[in-house]
């Protein structure tokens, strides 16, 4: 089994098809998608179509919840399963499409990562106006804010590494900002609370997505494009 990691897709896999087929990889594989996978946006059909063609693919996709997809716990077709030693949703009919449950610790060849997903949308407005799908839990809620805090105690706020989809607030790449936005209008709640775990938290690696950019901040690792295994 070989475990892998990359940014966000949006519904586009032909970086993770290519990939599969160079690595020859199988369904023991594993890739992380940090966020904003674009599996369980519409809602509908649509959604069912991308499933079946990536239920095909020679790997197994573990999600982290982004902010252009509801969670997985709202939609009734999923059911909670345990996988590599914490909780996860999947459907039956999409055995190797997993997603992540915030605040839930897995675990990866013996090393330790916890879950926390979500983040604001700096295009909510946009997309309310034209109509397009935005989900008001793109955020972590208090309940799972608590449930993730109360997860890092247990483990004495150690740990080999995170998952996330944003950064905390100190590693923002504030180069990447998009222009149009008027940052005064953007919820940084998330990232002010990933920043006060982040100062207490003992950890070797933290990966995130969101910014559409492969860079290394500080001691995150900000994903997109790239593929590569997990720790490293």
């Amino acid at each position: 089994m070989s475990i892998y990691i990359t940014g966000d897709t949006h519904g586009e896999f032909d970086r993770i098809r290519d990939f599969c087929d160079k690595q020859n990889t199988t369904k023991n594989d594993i890739i992380v998608i940090l966020g904003d996978a674009g599996i369980n946006y519409y809602l509908f059909g649509m959604d069912n179509n991308l499933k079946a063609e990536l239920n095909m693919l020679p790997v197994t996709l573990f999600c982290i919840h982004g902010n252009h997809e509801e969670r997985p716990f709202l939609i009734p077709s999923y059911r909670e399963q345990q996988w590599h030693g914490g909780t996860v949703y999947a459907e039956p009919a999409y055995p190797n499409l997993i997603f992540a449950k915030d605040g839930e610790i897995y675990d990866f060849d013996g090393q330790k990562y916890i879950v926390i997903g979500g983040a604001y949308s700096v295009d909510k407005y946009i997309r309310q106006i034209h109509g397009w799908q935005w989900f008001e839990s793109e955020q972590p809620s208090e309940e799972i804010k608590a449930f993730v805090e109360q997860q890092l105690s247990t483990v004495n706020w150690r740990i080999d590494g995170v998952f996330s989809h944003t950064v905390p607030i100190d590693y923002e790449p504030t180069w990447a900002f998009l222009s149009q936005i008027d940052q005064s209008t953007v919820d940084k709640s998330t990232e002010k609370w990933l920043g006060e775990i982040e100062k207490k938290l003992n950890y070797k690696y933290w990966y995130a997505g969101h910014f559409h950019v492969d860079s290394q901040e500080g001691p995150i690792k900000i994903m997109f494009r790239k593929i590569e295994k997990l720790g490293i």
